[in-house]
């Protein structure tokens, strides 16, 4: 059973998600500090009885009801102190109820009358295929701010839960996935491409197995620098390695270039900028022992299929004089764009900084396991039925690579001896990081995970 601190504290938080307010506005309201606040929020200090009754007064509510639970007090709340913009969109977070099927199951017509008409039902094409996808229905515009729609459901997860922060979580991640894509939908609204949801996949992204995967390599890391480790395990060297951690790998890939459309296939070894997709390429020489390779932890010879990012990476290296050109053989592409998901991450963005600033983990978690299971689910999986993406699976997951090898190419350029590097998010350096990075757990910094001494009797 919750004490009445820790009531207390879902209460304020609950609250403060229904009125939309700010932990520098709750505090200033009751004469506390921000940091004041804050730690009364993460227990690490007591919200004392002066306090209940100043954030009573503030909200409009007996101090009894305020410490009746995030529930009660939600109800008891005045209409007053509800913001009238935003409080409902037209795209709910909440899991949709049963309902008859959607318009968006029925076959599209070749040519869809305007919205302000109201024509006679047209006939279903003559030709449609059975196993051809739904086509996305004209999307609503929220009606308030993107994060909002999160800001929302967090809401009401804690409501109907009865202030039970474990299972106001459980419910959330569990809603995860159709959640995302309503705010990827949301997102969308205004935007200057109408993307394709469902476009045919082109042979090298299929499945080469029913449990297989296709032909596309992603670069993911695994690299150690075979020199310093063999003069450590040989007793030459010895020095301070910290583990650094990327926050939020995927998140920040969301920011990357994207096909629009279909991929179309061309054969010969020219890049177009504009244009986004998957490429069979010779990869060429990576001449610079001392940092990893963009390619990644790939050791065979020869040609192989990558994603747009890791195409992009060693053009550039190669500009760099870091490697050898790669050269391109064919390439499945369309016309793209680096904003397709841009409105949805920033979203995202600022309401995981909200939840780390107020100590939110409910929050963090939820948003974490958003943008994570819409990376994992647009390829081609049963639970994601909105889209079927398996070049932008593949271009993310590429992303979040290719940015951790341009952590290590900074860290190398500034200094820092590079030691490791792997996975989505680690990275091993010796010499002081914090000249190089900033540290926190923001989209733009790192943490330090550990540190340990290579050369030394570990």
């Amino acid at each position: 059973m919750m004490s009445t601190e820790e009531t207390l504290r879902l209460t304020v938080a609950a609250l403060m998600q229904l009125t939309r307010e700010r932990q520098p506005d709750v505090a200033a309201a009751i004469g506390l500090t921000q940091p004041q606040l804050s730690r009364r929020q993460s227990g690490k200090a007591s919200w004392t009885l002066t306090d209940c009754d100043r954030l009573a007064a503030h909200w409009g509510l007996p101090t009894l009801d305020l410490l009746a639970g995030p529930t009660h007090a939600a109800g008891c709340l005045p209409a007053a102190r509800r913001p009238t913009v935003g409080t409902q969109t037209t795209m709910p977070l909440a899991p949709p109820a049963p309902a008859p099927p959607a318009p968006r199951r029925a076959a599209p017509t070749a040519t869809p009358a305007p919205a302000e008409t109201a024509p006679a039902p047209a006939p279903a094409p003559a030709a449609a295929a059975p196993s051809s996808p739904p086509r996305t229905p004209r999307r609503a515009a929220p009606a308030g701010p993107l994060p909002d729609l999160v800001r929302d459901r967090v809401a009401a997860a804690l409501t109907e839960a009865g202030g039970d922060a474990d299972a106001a979580q459980a419910a959330l991640i569990k809603s995860a996935v159709p959640d995302v894509m309503r705010l990827f939908a949301a997102s969308r609204v205004g935007g200057r491409y109408e993307h394709s949801e469902f476009p045919p996949t082109a042979d090298i992204l299929q499945k080469r197995s029913q449990k297989g995967s296709d032909a596309i390599w992603e670069g993911r890391p695994k690299w150690r620098s075979a020199d310093l480790h063999r003069a450590a395990r040989a007793g030459h060297i010895t020095m301070d390695v910290t583990a650094l951690d990327m926050n939020a790998a995927y998140l920040a890939a969301l920011k990357t270039w994207l096909p629009i459309g279909k991929l179309v296939h061309s054969e010969g070894d020219h890049h177009d900028p504009k244009r986004s997709g998957v490429h069979l390429v010779d990869p060429g020489e990576w001449t610079t022992p001392d940092l990893p390779s963009p390619l990644g932890s790939r050791q065979e010879p020869g040609p192989l299929w990558i994603t747009e990012p890791t195409l992009r990476a060693l053009i550039r290296c190669a500009k760099m004089d870091l490697c050898t050109p790669p050269k391109i053989m064919e390439s499945w592409t369309s016309g793209a764009s680096e904003g397709l998901l841009e409105k949805m991450r920033r979203a995202l963005v600022t309401i995981r900084d909200e939840a780390i600033a107020n100590n939110d983990e409910v929050t963090t978690e939820y948003v974490k396991s958003m943008y994570s299971k819409f990376v994992s689910t647009i390829g081609e999986s049963a639970a994601n039925r909105e889209i079927r993406r398996p070049d932008w699976m593949h271009i993310i997951r590429s992303q979040a690579f290719v940015n951790l090898w341009l952590k290590a190419h900074k860290a190398h350029e500034a200094g820092l001896t590079v030691v490791q590097m792997s996975g989505t998010d680690e990275l091993h350096v010796s010499g002081n990081w914090r000249e190089v990075f900033p540290e926190g757990r923001g989209l733009s910094q790192v943490k330090a995970k550990n540190i340990y001494t290579l050369g030394g009797n570990e």
